[in-house]
């Protein structure tokens, strides 16, 4: 995502500059009566990322890619990830835009660690995070788009909180079962967090965290979970990504490490081919841009996870 977007520009403008309901509440400490004899599931995850300025790498410690960021993280009975692609146009205001996405799944991982949520609202962990980037002595200036899922472990659900053109993808038997839905104010311009200075609040866009898009989803054992920036879904179709998961083997980590590594590398190698029609440029015809062609250069970032009941974790 490259540019900052003002309130009542028209979606050309976004090209040219750089092409649930309420979810009840339940005591995570309180046993469920409706699974009593089933065995909690939990994800084994990896992730692998590419920035656009540099060739493909194996995933760092930060879990940075560019001015992408991502966080894995568990506690207790649930598991949490987070991937958020912050505003490359920042830089023409000499904002490095890579910190505010990562200070954001920081900020979210501190919470999940410390078991500071629920596992029903995805939505709370990213808010919480936001307020306190909100409430820094010296504000953190940036934006970016944010996706956060929790597995409820015992109640075997999914819950998620997308907010912008990052998303999610549950496949079972090759099929794609359960997709989050796509923010955008317009074309090219996705739902957003944004911290901006004080000459500049009420003219950058900023959404609240609650405007995310929320759903739940029941998952089983062997169900796989994509979750990715727009990096990767503007530059690879969905037969293209299953294509991928279809070698995902069992629930070792490496194999999940290989496989989330090729999907960020092909999608990084069709980013740059100028003659490829890729999904970006499909909607951008279907919005009334048809001279846009080829694949659309970003950051990408991968989470790829394996639904499984192998490893049974205790506190």
């Amino acid at each position: 995502m490259q540019s900052i977007v003002y309130y009542g520009r028209f979606a050309a403008r976004a090209i040219v500059a750089g092409l649930g309901s309420e979810i009840p509440h339940r005591d995570v400490h309180t046993p469920s009566l409706a699974t009593p004899h089933v065995k909690p599931l939990h994800l084994v995850t990896a992730a692998a990322g590419i920035s656009k300025s540099s060739s493909p790498a194996q995933i760092t410690p930060q879990w940075c890619y560019g001015d992408d960021a991502c966080f894995i993280a568990s506690h207790k009975s649930a598991d949490v990830i987070g991937v958020a692609d912050g505003v490359g146009g920042w830089r023409s205001y000499g904002v490095d835009p890579s910190k505010f996405p990562r200070s954001l799944m920081t900020a979210c991982e501190r919470l999940v660690k410390k078991g500071n949520f629920n596992p029903l609202r995805p939505v709370d962990i990213l808010e919480r995070a936001y307020e306190e980037l909100l409430e820094e002595k010296t504000p953190l200036i940036g934006s970016c788009t944010a996706c956060m899922i929790t597995l409820d472990r015992v109640e075997q659900m999914l819950y998620t909180a997308n907010l912008g053109d990052s998303g999610l993808l549950i496949v079972r038997k090759g099929e794609v079962v359960h997709r989050t839905e796509e923010q955008q104010h317009y074309f090219n311009t996705p739902f957003q967090l944004s911290v901006a200075p004080t000459v500049l609040e009420g003219v950058v866009l900023s959404d609240s965290p609650d405007s995310a898009d929320q759903s739940s989803f029941g998952v089983k054992e062997g169900d796989i979970i994509l979750v990715g920036t727009d990096g990767l879904f503007d530059n690879m179709s969905e037969e293209m990504i299953l294509s991928h998961l279809s070698k995902v083997k069992g629930t070792k980590k490496e194999n999940l490490e290989k496989v989330a590594s090729r999907i960020a590398h092909e999608a990084h190698e069709l980013a740059f081919d100028p003659d490829y029609m890729s999904p970006f440029a499909f909607h951008a015809a279907a919005n009334g841009f048809q001279n846009v062609k080829g694949g659309k250069p970003d950051d990408i970032t991968v989470v790829l996870s394996r639904v499984t009941q192998d490893i049974d974790f205790t506190d």
